[in-house]
């Protein structure tokens, strides 16, 4: 199952374990009795919710993308709030029917006020709900549950592959299009990125300029090699759009990758503004090995270091280029190329 599916199925059910626990103190409180119905119906709720801002509005978030943060919000509080109370009426009357109620009663049950109580209460839960799943895009998936759990609340070491994925002839492109038209092509590139990222498990640690910095734990960037598969998904993504681009732009935007891994110390730092962040030369040396791109005409070069660690895995063919001395490094470090994919085949390495 791909990764991104799979994180979809685990954060529904978390929203289910979440509504199922309203579900039964909404009951407590209200009834100060528990009973089946709470759970059942708090379940069915927190499904329609997950399914409809998981699965048919994340392939709608193109539209959202422009709106504000409150305005989002207040759209689908409200939006949810609507869906989840016709869900309720159906479960009303089915759960009514069953118990051996009358269809005639049910025009006084719903303009009862426990009625207008639970609807207030959908609100204040979903309201949550959709703040949550917002601040989770805007930190960066998975970023804002690190926090909670406190996972860099200490320095920690660990060991991490980065790649650094830079927009080729940015600055000529800047002067083409001017600033603001610029900035609006980079965050449609961004948005298109987000695919890639989350079916291989990767994580955007920064936006500078028209770079982005992506990094893995060290399992999920080689496990299928994804963290070349990032790129090279990316990559193909960007091709198939490429007439969309020229259309909208007048421009073709393509982009080159440097990739290195190493040690790291990881650290939540910050205080009115806190943030997780990564110290350690791999982040200098992943960066210089990005610029060499430029001089070898190339679009990814890998550190031999990681390329020994990939080149035994799914079909990617390599290409060494040169043993360097990166600026400001003493020691050579060698470059290779990743010059195509084939899925399927055996690697070689020339």
């Amino acid at each position: 199952m791909q990764p991104n599916l799979v994180r979809k199925f685990k954060t529904l059910a978390l929203i289910c374990l979440f509504t199922c626990f309203a579900g039964v103190i909404f009951q407590l409180v209200n009834e100060t009795r528990l009973d089946y119905n709470s759970i059942l119906i708090g379940f069915s709720l927190g499904l329609v919710f997950g399914l409809l801002e998981l699965f048919l509005f994340s392939n709608a978030e193109m539209r959202f993308q422009r709106w504000s943060f409150t305005k989002i919000l207040i759209f689908k509080t409200l939006l949810y709030t609507a869906v989840i109370y016709i869900v309720t009426v159906a479960l009303v009357i089915i759960l009514g029917l069953a118990e051996g109620r009358k269809m005639s009663e049910l025009p006084t049950f719903l303009g009862s006020a426990e009625q207008l109580v639970l609807v207030f209460y959908s609100l204040v839960i979903y309201g949550l709900l959709v703040f949550f799943l917002q601040i989770n895009r805007l930190l960066g998936e998975g970023i804002l549950w690190k926090f909670i759990r406190g996972k860099y609340h200490k320095p920690r070491e660990e060991e991490r592959i980065f790649m650094f994925l830079d927009m080729k002839s940015s600055t000529t492109i800047a002067e083409q299009l001017g600033h603001v038209r610029f900035y609006t092509l980079l965050n449609e590139l961004f948005h298109e990125i987000s695919h890639p990222v989350l079916q291989t498990k990767a994580e955007i640690y920064q936006y500078v300029g028209d770079e982005v910095v992506l990094t893995w734990e060290m399992e999920h960037g080689l496990n299928n090699s994804n963290c070349l598969r990032t790129f090279f998904m990316f990559q193909e993504s960007l091709l198939i759009n490429s007439d969309n681009y020229l259309k909208s732009f007048g421009v073709k935007p393509e982009f080159k990758a440097g990739l290195h891994f190493g040690k790291v110390v990881s650290a939540q730092i910050g205080d009115l503004k806190r943030e997780i962040v990564y110290n350690g030369d791999v982040l200098n040396t992943t960066a210089r090995i990005q610029n060499e791109c430029n001089k070898y005409e190339r679009d990814c070069l890998v550190s031999g270091t990681l390329m020994n660690r990939l080149k035994h895995m799914n079909g990617f063919q390599w290409e060494r280029i040169d043993a360097v001395t990166l600026r400001g490094k003493e020691t050579e470090v060698e470059l290779f190329s990743v010059i195509k994919i084939r899925p399927g085949s055996s690697v070689l390495a020339v």
